[in-house]
């Protein structure tokens, strides 16, 4: 394998417009992550890739299989786990910047269309299940407050009341929608 594992040569595939090349491999790509998920170091991003030229250009297409890690957006708890994104994207000798990604005369460059795809399939709030209620769910029922003063112990019979009302929607609550209300 290369020293840039990403950089793939295509004078072939220039020759002859609509010819087609597989691309697999695994590469190691450091620095990806959002602030709820990352890419381990050390873990693999896997490819499986299908060029195919077309004039001027070559078309990317195919899969890219991603690890990550994170914390559970309820429960805090770590959580590890895998994505795969469907790609298909246009290489150009003249690239549109957010359009297309930038294609040499006998090289194309992977590693933007990766990054980018990978970056776009981190998850922004991550759970460690779909049935995660978080810390202690009896303890905090949704939509319900419990008053500390009332009951310092937190006993989830104890004296629970609506959350305070954030105090910037007051002036909502002297609207009137009624459509039975004098009309001119």
């Amino acid at each position: 394998m290369t020293a840039k594992p990403l950089v793939i040569g295509i004078a072939d595939l220039r020759r002859s417009p609509g010819t087609r090349r597989k691309v697999e491999r695994s590469v190691e790509l450091k620095g990806l992550g959002i602030t709820t998920a990352v890419v381990p170091e050390g873990s693999e991003i896997g490819l499986e890739l299908t060029l195919e030229t077309m004039l001027p250009g070559l078309v990317a297409s195919g899969t890219i299989t991603v690890p990550w890690e994170g914390e559970c957006r309820r429960c805090l708890t770590p959580v590890r786990a895998e994505s795969v994104v469907e790609v298909r994207e246009i290489f150009d000798p003249r690239p549109i910047d957010g359009e297309t990604y930038p294609l040499g005369e006998d090289l194309v460059n992977l590693e933007p269309m990766i990054r980018d795809a990978v970056l776009l399939a981190l998850p922004l709030a991550p759970l460690c299940g779909p049935d995660c209620l978080g810390p202690a769910p009896d303890l905090f029922p949704t939509g319900v407050f419990i008053d500390a003063d009332a009951d310092p112990d937190g006993d989830p019979d104890g004296d629970a009341v609506e959350p305070p009302a954030d105090p910037r929607w007051a002036a909502l609550a002297d609207l009137n929608f009624d459509s039975s209300g004098d009309e001119g």
